[in-house]
């Protein structure tokens, strides 16, 4: 069983509940050679802090004085490890090697009766150059084996592994089928070779595909990913588990492993690193070690980078930065980039997961940020749900110090003292409504001064798009007095744009959909601004507090007043969550609601929207911040699915 603790988009930090405990993921499983063990697995759980490893039940069947010791003593007397055991089944030797001498029946039921943790199905490796039809072929026994295995199982979690080759239909529907079976984890298999020939673009390809296919509450494990350049990456696709022999087979062949790839120690001439492995010794002092004394502290220095690497990747979803981190990463290699690149395709997919807002600002790094969900989302919303002001005339400003409306307030004041008039800004996000400045990302976002080529273009494309579609009778960028003379001999008089009012009612449409600002300032509508800053803090209807502004990100949160307004005047099943009869008083309490209990919800709410909870009747019973998706909240038995902010 998976459970969510904290989550940046796809890239999730979990618990996964086993028969050992819990295992916290992202998290990598160190491959343990049972007849050749570079680094003890008492010492990987001792001192290094690896709660799982993964050993290979097809090696230990076939050698008759371990196949003993595991059959009657355990797997984890074996290895002398503590922690969560994961085997494999024999399928990369298969690939590697050619048929193994195994049955899919055989070789799950062995890893069942020596006591494995995670077991994994004989699938069948599909490799890149195979053709679709084989592909195809071959995913059939895959999946025949997997549902085989599953009645086989006993209290072993199964690992069902998604094939597909690089056929991306293939992988999804393999994904899809395999949901529907009583497997535990989902490893993305067959993807070692695109891997070693750095085919890292088509790897996005099939990670995406096949987390299409899959439940939201299944870990998905990244076969044979253990180089730490990759796991930034992965995991912001929604890779939960990892693992490799690199470490050790790397150490063999005296190759040390470094966030920007693999150095041999004969091609180095320093050694810049200060792991517990390498503190105290440099790269002549490496060379001249015993190969066996060598080859022990390559692999601890190349197990060392992968685990602080997948330390700070918890710790950018745990900040909200790992957009960032990902985008730093991948500057190291050509192919990296590339992988980066081809993100900007599966935009509209990374939408769905994106939250409303972050803690962290959106830090621009290059022309691949332009690629992230935050712009699509921005783009749509403003296409879909914005509602220009009916003026006269519509003036653009080249974009200023944010927040926009402040530095420009004073302008804005004497363009409206002789015209009817509403504002733009030229931005990086392309033109932003003035009244929108403040939201996430347009006010929480860094840009350099000098852009670069493709930002321009692209902020010119969307600027012409507006000047294709805008309503204005007279539409001018601001040049100073030489616009506002023209504006005297255009204009009919004073302009009527009120921004606090504006921007109430274009949030509100930008957050919740056409038609929530009519549901929810139907009537006479007062604001409570703030005496220090001149912000919007609380919207009253009718004296009613139905809203309030977050100065954080310019979005709003909801009151019982402005839910019922909502409720009554936006369809189901819009915004809303409903719970089961069993759930409803408890969350009337103002306490959280759970997965477990959740009946359905609006296909459209995003990470962190202000949701209304609701009964079956379509009765108001809480409102809350949304913490999963509609089909995690689906999916997934454990954890919170609304945080509740107060009762109805």
């Amino acid at each position: 069983m998976l459970e969510i603790i904290r989550r940046d988009g796809l890239a999730r930090i979990c618990r996964l509940h086993t028969r050992r405990g819990e295992l916290e993921t992202p998290c990598l499983l160190p491959v343990v050679n049972p007849r050749l063990t570079t680094i003890k697995p008492r010492e990987l759980y001792d001192v290094f802090g690896f709660r799982a490893l993964i050993t290979n039940s097809y090696i230990i069947r076939n050698d008759h004085r371990i196949r003993e010791i595991a059959l009657t003593k355990g797997l984890h007397e074996l290895l002398d490890f503590p922690g969560v055991i994961m085997t494999d089944s024999g399928s990369f030797q298969s690939h590697m090697y050619g048929e193994v001498d195994v049955k899919n029946r055989d070789i799950v039921e062995f890893q069942r009766d020596i006591g494995a943790d995670i077991g994994t199905v004989l699938d069948i490796f599909t490799e890149p150059e195979w053709s679709k039809e084989r592909t195809a072929e071959s995913i059939e026994v895959t999946l025949g084996r997997t549902e085989e295995a599953a009645a086989l199982k006993g209290k072993m979690l199964l690992a069902g592994v998604v094939q597909g080759s690089i056929y991306p239909d293939l992988r999804q529907m393999c994904a899809h089928r395999m949901s529907d079976m009583a497997v535990d984890v989902n490893p993305i298999g067959g993807v070692v070779p695109l891997m070693e020939t750095y085919r890292f673009a088509e790897l996005v390809d099939v990670i995406i595909a096949s987390k299409k296919g899959l439940r939201a509450d299944r870990p998905v494990h990244l076969f044979g990913a253990g180089h730490p350049m990759l796991f930034s990456l992965a995991v912001l696709l929604g890779c939960d588990m990892f693992d490799s022999a690199s470490y050790a087979k790397f150490a063999r062949d005296d190759r040390f492993m470094f966030l920007e790839g693999t150095f041999r120690l004969r091609d180095m001439k320093a050694l810049e690193c200060n792991c517990p492995a390498c503190l105290g010794h440099d790269v002549e002092e490496i060379r001249k070690m015993p190969d066996g004394e060598r080859t022990e502290l390559i692999a601890r220095h190349n197990l060392w980078v992968s685990k602080m690497e997948l330390e700070r990747v918890k710790r950018a979803i745990l900040e909200g930065d790992l957009w960032e981190l990902v985008e730093r990463r991948c500057r190291s290699h050509p192919a990296l980039l590339d992988a980066l690149r081809s993100l900007g395709k599966h935009q509209e997919f990374l939408e769905r997961f994106e939250p409303l807002s972050r803690e962290h600002a959106l830090f621009y790094t290059g022309s691949e940020t332009l690629n992230r969900p935050a712009f699509l989302r921005y783009q749509k919303r403003l296409e879909e749900r914005y509602v220009h002001p009916s003026t006269e005339v519509g003036i653009i400003f080249e974009e200023p110090e944010k927040p926009y409306s402040r530095t420009m307030r004073s302008v804005m004041d004497t363009i409206l003292e002789t015209s009817d008039a509403h504002f733009h800004v030229i931005s990086p996000f392309g033109p932003v409504p003035i009244e929108l400045d403040e939201i996430y990302p347009i006010s929480q976002s860094l840009f350099p001064n000098e852009k670069d080529q493709q930002t321009k273009e692209r902020t010119d494309r969307l600027m012409e798009d507006l000047a294709h579609h805008h309503t204005y009778k007279l539409g001018a960028i601001w040049d100073g007095e030489e616009t506002l003379d023209l504006l005297k001999m255009f204009s009919k008089g004073k302009g009527g744009f009120n921004i606090d009012m504006a921007r109430v009612k274009a949030v509100a449409e930008y957050q919740f959909g056409k038609g929530a600002a009519e549901a929810l300032l139907n009537g006479q509508v007062s604001l409570v601004k703030s005496k220090n800053v001149d912000r919007i803090r609380n919207v009253l209807v009718d004296g009613e507090h139905v809203v309030s502004m977050r100065a954080e990100d310019g979005f709003f949160t909801l009151r019982p007043a402005g839910a019922k307004r909502l409720l009554a005047g936006i369809p189901a099943p819009r915004m809303r969550v409903t719970v089961m009869d069993d759930s409803v008083e408890f969350n009337r309490q103002g306490k959280n609601v759970f997965c477990g209990f959740v009946i359905d919800a609006d296909p459209e709410i995003r990470l962190h929207d202000e949701v209304m909870v609701v009964d079956q009747k379509d009765t108001l019973i809480a409102i809350g911040r949304a913490q999963l998706t509609r089909e995690e909240m689906l999916d997934f038995s454990k954890g919170v699915a609304v945080k509740v902010r107060e009762g109805a």
